[in-house]
């Protein structure tokens, strides 16, 4: 089954917007360089090329900052996209020149936006337009189960994820096998290449703290204490994390009451099925004690999802306050705030709590329960 990417129109768009450089970001193995090769293809190779960071020759092409040798590289073509750029010493400088120079598109993209972004920050200041691919959203799989039971579908996705591939695989235990395989070979390379990280089994066992915390509030101070490092090596890890697209911090919200929290943080998986992979568990949901907050960190991250399909930037955080009032997710665009309340057996205790309704009266409130999520889900992109 050929699944349509929500991002690929608005990407494509952007290949023809010269004078900028498009950058797109996103995990590996999310359907990056699928998209790209599809959209060269429609374009025509004639026109277009693609070029993968990963080959030496590739490297040794647009690494160096010599006009000559990059008008040699890009001859003949009005767009070149070259993927996993950040493995390209120089890029920044390199696309700054051939999109000054050069009647050339340059599209860039990274499975790291820690590395990317460096490289391109300073020397394509205001030339960019950016985009990011994440693994697959329901809507874009929606098709795929119209003939399941929602309740089947859910179960599925929460206990595998939204990755392309293992939307193609059939059994349980090979989906089992690529989530296990993804986590031990992708991940363990890509914590290898940053200097930072000396000891890169910490960096695993933070991800299976941060696994088995999810839906929770997460103390540094405690992290360090039971990982054995400082603070700070802590925070470094932790901003790894997320530019590598692995794991997404919610931030607490807070404006008008003394008693709001809004100085911790909450971590969430890019992909249930990741985190399930960290914690070695793909149990049905009947077996499992989680279910809670697996429902939870696949509903906030979906809602994430469509918001930067539609290229539709968001504010994201939780809240809660001092005596236990809390609602699970804040949306916020143009000033206006949406809670959701996540519950995945039952709507029981579906009303927004007092505190927050008297403190943000304007605000919208939906409770979200993994019985009608589909439907909830489909309800909101209506409504928008």
């Amino acid at each position: 089954m050929i699944i349509k990417r929500s991002i690929k129109m608005p990407l494509e768009k952007s290949f023809s917007e010269k004078g900028e450089v498009t950058l797109l970001f996103g995990p590996r193995q999310a359907g990056k360089t699928t998209v790209l090769r599809e959209i060269i293809a429609e374009i025509g190779s004639g026109k277009a090329e693609y070029f993968s960071g990963d080959d030496v020759f590739v490297q040794e092409a647009f690494g160096k900052n010599n006009l000559e040798a990059l008008r040699r590289a890009v001859s003949g073509k009005d767009i070149i996209v070259i993927d996993e750029a950040q493995r390209i010493a120089n890029i920044g400088l390199s696309a700054k020149l051939i999109v000054d120079e050069l009647p050339v598109k340059v599209v860039l993209s990274g499975s790291s936006s820690f590395e990317l972004s460096n490289k391109v920050s300073e020397p394509l200041t205001g030339r960019t337009k950016t985009f990011h691919m994440h693994p697959l959203s329901w809507a874009e799989v929606a098709e795929k189960y119209k003939k399941t039971l929602p309740a089947d579908a859910l179960e599925e996705l929460l206990r595998f994820g939204m990755y392309p591939k293992v939307q193609t695989l059939e059994s349980d235990e090979r989906k089992e096998t690529y989530l296990s395989e993804y986590l031990g070979n992708y991940l363990s390379k890509d914590i290898l290449m940053f200097g930072q990280v000396r000891k890169p089994k910490k960096v695993f066992d933070l991800l299976t703290l941060l696994a088995l915390q999810v839906g929770s509030e997460v103390s540094i101070a405690e992290l360090s204490r039971n990982l054995a490092l400082s603070q700070q090596t802590v925070e470094r890890y932790l901003d790894i994390l997320e530019k590598m697209f692995i794991i997404i911090q919610v931030r607490g919200f807070s404006r008008n009451l003394r008693k709001e929290i809004s100085k911790t943080s909450k971590y969430y998986f890019s992909d249930v099925g990741v985190r399930n992979a960290v914690i070695r568990n793909f149990n049905p949901m009947r077996l499992r004690g989680d279910v809670g907050a697996l429902f939870e960190n696949w509903f906030i991250v979906e809602r994430m999802k469509r918001a930067d399909n539609a290229l539709q930037p968001k504010n994201y955080y939780f809240w809660r306050t001092y005596d236990q009032q809390e609602i699970d997710l804040i949306e916020e665009q143009g000033g206006v705030l949406t809670g959701y309340e996540c519950k995945y057996s039952s709507r029981k205790g579906s009303a927004p709590p007092r505190a927050f309704t008297e403190a943000y009266p304007d605000s919208k409130f939906v409770p979200i329960s993994g019985v009608d999520a589909f439907r909830l889900l489909e309800e909101i992109e209506e409504s928008l």
